[in-house]
């Protein structure tokens, strides 16, 4: 800063912001406003709050900031390539931590942190992924794989590869994972008689179907609480 020159206003609210977020942490700041104290982190000398909240209103909330891609967020006015990779960079870091939680040593008697994880890493995506969630006889999470991804039905998800993986994984049983992009909780006819298949396929090799949970952006449904499994 040159000399005489007052400290631009935006400056002393930015440290407003870090000391409010020391001192109450997220909850006492506004979406815009975490997301503001974020950017500032990439953005040396200029006011983020215009880039925050139009952030905001693009992808209408915070896991749609996060959920979208590289080019998706450097469209946005006072988003350059710093912000955006460090944006991704935060939900990638968020889904690391959620997927250490869930699936080390989790057991399927308490399965909230591996649907929380699924619908972090898979709620947003915008095209169809199936992945199978390996357990040991234990009923604890041994691994995870993605077996398809594209349009998934009973056509394309073969039997065959999934009970590989939970031989090699010298798996006892498995939840069965897939996001519909179009927001439904509710399966298809595919989705029912391909789950079918997988069933009657891995209990020929005495592996246990344990769930086939259909996740979205806004929750997720369970073929074994709705009786279908």
């Amino acid at each position: 800063m040159k000399s005489g020159e007052k400290p631009s206003h935006h400056l002393g609210h930015r440290e407003r912001l870090r000391k409010r977020f020391i001192e109450g942490g997220v909850k006492g700041l506004q979406d815009y406003e975490a997301l503001e104290l974020l950017l500032t982190y990439a953005v040396a000398r200029k006011d983020t709050k215009p880039a925050a909240k139009a952030l905001l209103k693009r992808f209408k909330g915070i896991s749609g900031v996060f959920a979208a891609d590289l080019h998706e967020l450097k469209e946005v006015e006072g988003i350059g390539e710093k912000s955006a990779v460090l944006i991704k960079l935060m939900h990638v870091l968020m889904e690391l931590c959620l997927k250490e939680k869930a699936l080390r040593g989790v057991k399927l008697s308490s399965p909230d942190a591996v649907i929380e994880y699924c619908r972090v890493s898979m709620g947003w995506l915008r095209d169809e992924q199936f992945r199978v969630i390996y357990l040991n006889s234990q009923n604890q999470v041994i691994s995870e794989e993605v077996i398809q991804e594209g349009t998934v039905d009973q056509a394309v998800v073969y039997p065959r590869k999934v009970i590989e993986y939970a031989l090699r994984h010298k798996a006892a049983a498995f939840i069965l994972v897939h996001n519909h992009p179009g927001g439904l909780l509710r399966p298809s006819r595919s989705d029912i008689e391909l789950t079918k298949r997988l069933k009657g396929a891995s209990e020929e090799m005495g592996l246990r179907v344990h769930d086939h949970l259909i996740i979205t952006r806004d929750g997720h449904y369970s073929f074994y609480e709705n009786g279908l499994l």
